[in-house]
């Protein structure tokens, strides 16, 4: 923790952008394996609603990985 302490702002915010990208990629996984869990038991607007959901969770995830993909190059 007390490493935690000593790190520059600029590269605790760099980690956090790219933790919430992660997030959002991961979320948009969870969503598409739902879409496609639903869809193959042919519940098709069920499907069609996670299909939804991972879509907007891939577009925000896009967009903190291009957050962090900044402050990443900031960093250099």
């Amino acid at each position: 923790m007390a490493a935690e302490i000593c790190r520059p702002i600029r590269e605790i915010n760099m980690k956090d952008a790219h933790n919430k990208a992660a997030e959002h990629h991961e979320s948009a996984a969870k969503s598409h394996r739902a879409a496609a869990d639903a869809h193959g038991k042919n519940d098709h607007a069920k499907g069609k609603d996670h299909a939804t959901q991972a879509q907007q969770h891939a577009q925000t995830a896009n967009e903190h990985s291009k957050t962090a993909n900044s402050k990443s190059s900031q960093q250099s």
